[in-house]
């Protein structure tokens, strides 16, 4: 791939380049600065015959793997008038694979023709292309994220992007310029943190805002599971080709698992305490990890949020360990729990009296994301929602960086001088990939 972090010339976010942007309305206005961008759509209004219907919203989806898949069914199931009419992968089996099963299950809804299916290292850049993509849905690798993010609101496209939105700093300043852009384009950008729109999540957390458990002392957060997939390396692959099919375990591509997979907790913490903490460290390392993982099995980080208030987080992923997906909220009047999955949430008083309580079902908020993002475009307000997540993942990051080099890390440090930048600007698919090797504290280098 060549720079992919460079963004597309001549765009900018005062004069967004001509697009298929149709916002599909239903007895609503689009405000002029937006509909001048657009095609004119057939809108269906109370006078006009039944018939008569708008447009559908045509979704583009870049990353053909298994959150691909999910997020694409999810889009697919819960929206009206919405059809897939691109797909691009790495690989073309993949291609392949996903269109042959949207196929027989959204016939109505899928309108992928063997010309757009794209495979190969610029693959994304060819849905970005076609003028008939109005959303691109992002569920490539975690460290192309954020480039290929800023590129699509560049090409004048709404975005889903899945989490974490950047692996490091340099990415986490992508994130907040596309994220300028997009609210300047009027483009949408929601990203997958479900627990944003799990019911119970906003309950709890509305609950908290509103002083059910008083004034808020401390919390813990954990992200504790018993492992995580690896992918033997097959014969004959270059080094770069190897990074990209076992992504998970190379942290240019990952970010390790706080960021790749406990980002939900962070974020969760992010929300309640109304953003990012002021510094963080932490400690960790790794004992059952494959010889050629980056990973490290487990990380500890205690992150200090405005008014001295310290979360105690933990990820985990180590075999026959007890598992642990759970935020906890400490007050003066009370404590929130707030657990993971279909879990639930609930409020306890001090002396240990449940008051509150809900169940969780995050199959519904998976769905919910993608009905708030293209009910958000037909409506002509599209949700932007990209730095919030950028946030979070690069709270996570400084727990990384703090634990990877055991020292104390401020986030000033890492959003305003840190020069760490892991993705390589110049990537080829049979050539050496990143640099690899894991971080030992003390060794590793606070950049």
């Amino acid at each position: 791939m060549t720079q992919p972090i460079t963004p597309t010339p001549n765009a900018s976010a005062e004069t967004p380049p001509p697009s298929r942007r149709k916002f599909i309305q239903h007895g609503s206005v689009i405000s002029a600065g937006v509909a001048t961008t657009f095609a004119s759509p057939r809108v269906l209004r109370g006078s006009e015959p039944a018939e008569s219907k708008p447009e559908p919203i045509r979704l583009g989806l870049v990353g053909a793997g298994g959150r691909g898949s999910g997020a694409i069914n999810d889009s697919l199931s819960i929206n009206d008038n919405v059809k897939l009419v691109a797909v691009a992968d790495l690989v073309p089996q993949k291609c392949e694979n996903i269109c042959k099963s949207l196929a027989s299950r959204y016939a109505d809804k899928f309108d992928v023709k063997p010309s757009e299916m794209h495979h190969g290292l610029d693959a994304y850049k060819r849905v970005l292309d076609n003028k008939d993509v109005d959303v691109v849905l992002f569920a490539t690798p975690p460290g192309f994220r954020a480039p290929y993010v800023l590129d699509a609101v560049d090409a004048g496209k709404h975005v889903f992007a899945e989490k974490p939105t950047c692996v490091d700093p340099a990415g986490y300043r992508q994130c907040l310029e596309a994220d300028k852009k997009a609210r300047a384009n009027q483009t949408a950008i929601v990203t997958g943190t479900q627990y944003r729109r799990q019911t119970n999540y906003v309950e709890a957390i509305k609950r908290i805002h509103e002083g059910e458990i008083g004034d808020i002392i401390s919390g813990t957060a954990r992200y504790c599971s018993n492992g995580i997939w690896y992918r033997q390396r097959k014969k004959g692959m270059s080094d770069a080709e190897y990074q990209l099919y076992n992504w998970m375990h190379f942290v240019w591509l990952s970010g390790d698992q706080i960021a790749e997979q406990a980002v939900h907790n962070i974020d969760t913490i992010n929300w309640i305490m109304g953003g990012p903490p002021e510094s963080a460290y932490g400690g960790g390392g790794r004992f059952t990890r494959p010889d050629d993982s980056e990973m490290w099995d487990n990380v500890a980080v205690d992150y200090v949020y405005p008014g001295n208030r310290v979360v105690s987080f933990m990820c985990r992923q180590i075999p026959d360990t007890k598992s642990d997906n759970s935020n906890v909220i400490y007050g003066t009047k009370g404590t929130c729990t707030i657990l993971g999955g279909n879990s639930g949430a609930s409020i306890q008083t001090r002396d240990g009296k449940t008051t509150w309580e809900m169940s969780g079902d995050i199959g519904a908020a998976y769905k919910q994301e993608h009905k708030d993002l293209i009910d958000s475009i037909r409506q002509g307000k599209p949700i932007v929602e990209f730095a919030e997540t950028a946030a979070s993942s690069l709270t996570a990051v400084l727990g990384r960086m703090a634990a990877y080099t055991g020292q104390a890390v401020t986030w000033d440090f890492v959003a305003n001088e840190s020069k760490l930048d892991l993705v390589p600007r110049d990537l080829d698919i049979k050539g050496p990939g990143a640099a690899r090797g894991f971080a030992v504290p003390g060794k590793q280098e606070l950049v």
